[in-house]
This record gives C-alpha cells, sequence and structure tokens, in this order.
C-alpha cells in the first residue's frame, strides 16, 4: 500500500514540475530577446539620445538605452560619435511605445567610401589635365 502512495505522489509531483518548466522558459526568452534593425542613420539627437535610422523607406526611432553599447568593430564609442550617414546595426527592445537600443554596431558604407575616392580622383585630373590660357 505505501509502495502505492509513494508511486502516486511522485506521478503528481513530476506531472506538477513538467506544467510549470513551459510557462517560466518562455517568459524568460522573451525577455532576453532583442529584435534587429539594419540601416543608415538619418538622424542623432543628442539631447535625447535617440537616433532615426533608415533602411529603403522603413524609419524608426531608436532611444538609447542607460546600459547599452555603441561598437565600431572591438571598438566601444561613446553616443557623441554617431554621425547621420553611417551604416547601424540595432539591437533594441520594445518597452511601450519606445524602442530602446541595448546595441548599435556601426561603421561608414563600403559603397560611400568608394564614391568620395573615386570622386577626388576626379576632380584632380581635370585641373591637372586644364590647359593654360593665354
Amino acid at each position: 500500500m505505501s509502495m502505492l502512495v509513494l508511486a502516486v505522489s511522485v506521478a503528481f509531483v513530476s506531472g506538477v514540475m513538467a506544467q510549470q518548466k513551459p510557462t517560466t522558459a518562455p517568459a524568460t526568452a522573451q525577455e532576453t530577446k532583442l529584435e534587429k534593425f539594419h540601416g543608415v542613420i538619418e538622424k542623432v539627437d543628442e539631447a535625447t539620445k535617440d537616433v532615426v535610422v533608415q533602411l529603403h523607406k522603413e524609419k524608426m526611432t531608436f532611444s538609447m538605452a542607460d546600459h547599452g553599447k555603441i561598437m565600431e568593430g572591438k571598438k566601444e564609442l561613446p553616443f557623441t560619435d554617431l554621425k547621420k550617414g553611417m551604416w547601424a546595426s540595432v539591437g533594441y527592445k520594445k518597452e511601450g511605445e519606445k524602442l530602446m537600443a541595448e546595441s548599435i554596431s556601426v561603421s561608414m558604407p563600403k559603397v560611400q567610401a568608394k564614391k568620395e575616392t573615386s570622386s577626388e580622383v576626379k576632380k584632380e585630373n581635370p585641373s591637372e589635365k586644364a590647359p593654360e590660357k593665354k
């Protein structure tokens, strides 16, 4: 009889524990999950610590979290180093209506760097080849 009571007790306790695990796991996964957005920085507001990032026609405004980090490669940057035209990858969480940036990884777009060097070459060449007027 005591073996039957022990077996029923073990089955009941393990059933209760199995039901509790799934309810706690999704809650912690949602709390730590960051969403991502990539695009070009369109505006930086240092007073409110807001950053507007745009990709094609989609534009999102992020508020920098107090504990958030801004990285360029392995180097951490201050918020004041964010500039319009930088390529940004933002990891963020939704807090009510606000999008809080937990991490921002930035770099200068490669296309823009190539355009600058080719336009500099074009500017130098015409002035060197221009014939002198008498």
